[in-house]
């Protein structure tokens, strides 16, 4: 990758330039010392100059259109004026790490369009269906102007805890189906849900979509009351004619209001850049430990021994945790 100057991202970005907005994003997810230098930079100073947004958090199980209703609702938010990114976290190649299925090729309208930003990126690793660089990508939209930001996940039922410690909204997606259909849905999901979209109501499933919303709110009855006082809601939405899109967004406008007025939702963006710290600290530890020659050769010779069925691997992890304590000591 090219390296560019620090003023290249930084005018890049207050001009909104798309190009230097991708490039930026390459520079946080590289794992080069040379471009964390400049990275870290970089996102110390866009700190206080970015732009107020809504962040928006869609999971869903693969199939139930995901990417195009939010091409849909991409699109009919633009045409109100505002200005879309799109982080689309995709599942990892095993062989080469990189991202599998592409956004960009299933949001063809919307990736066309000059007033939005797709960035299809590779989950890597990483747990809950996310890149571990996506706070960082979503910084760098804000600062390229973009209000409303939107985080697609993998949706493979992993931690969308992750997902939800990062957006202001978190939206599920289903399918219509019978009550008994709703049962095979995580209740955590649904409980961290602040609101459900019912997808693909429209022809012959527009009727058991209605049932759908029936069931799921008769449902949310059974939950725990919400700390923030905010009753998910459910609507729904055909990607395919375009329709419920404007009251998918009102739910949202509603629940960004609401929270504001009520000083939740800052609050809840402090507590998710202290949680982001916490875990970023935990990780450089993590790495800087085994950065060093002894543990990894340690870590080697326990691992040999475990493969061997010559250690157990209660043992073996008692001993490599003891000898990181004796380095922190």
């Amino acid at each position: 990758m090219k390296r560019f100057e620090l003023n290249y991202y930084l005018d890049g970005l207050k001009a909104q330039n798309n190009v230097a907005l991708a490039k930026a994003i390459t520079l946080v997810e590289s794992k080069r010392k040379e471009d964390q230098i400049i990275a870290n930079e970089l996102l110390d100073r866009i700190v206080e100059s970015r732009l107020s947004s809504v962040r928006i958090g869609i999971t869903g199980t693969p199939g139930v259109g995901k990417s195009s209703f939010i091409e849909g609702f991409g699109n009919n938010l633009i045409e109100q004026g505002k200005k879309v990114a799109v982080l689309a976290i995709d599942p990892s190649s095993q062989k080469t790490g990189g991202s599998i299925l592409g956004d960009k090729t299933r949001m063809e309208y919307l990736s066309r369009n000059p007033h939005a930003f797709i960035r299809p990126s590779a989950s890597g690793n990483a747990l809950g269906g996310v890149n571990n660089r996506t706070r960082e990508a979503v910084l760098l939209c804000e600062a390229a102007g973009y209000d409303v930001i939107i985080v697609e996940t993998v949706g493979v039922g992993q931690s969308e805890t992750l997902v939800n410690n990062m957006v202001d909204f978190f939206l599920l997606m289903i399918q219509p189906g019978s009550g008994d259909d709703l049962q095979g849905i995580k209740k955590g999901i649904m409980e961290m849900a602040h609101g459900i979209v019912i997808n693909k109501s429209d022809g012959d499933q527009a009727k058991l979509a209605k049932q759908s919303k029936k069931d799921l709110l008769s449902a949310m009855h059974l939950f725990a009351a919400s700390d923030t006082g905010w009753s998910t809601k459910v609507e729904l939405c055909s990607a395919l004619e375009k329709s419920g899109f404007d009251s998918v967004w009102q739910m949202i406008q509603s629940f960004t209001e609401e929270m504001t007025s009520n000083g939740l939702f800052d609050q809840n963006r402090t507590n998710q850049n202290v949680s982001w710290f916490e875990e970023r600290v935990q990780l450089g530890i993590l790495m800087e430990l085994t950065g060093k020659s002894k543990l990894n050769t340690l870590q080697s010779e326990l691992k040999l021994k475990v493969q061997q069925n010559k250690m157990s691997v209660t043992k073996a992890t008692t001993q490599m945790l003891k000898v990181i304590k004796q380095q922190l000591a």
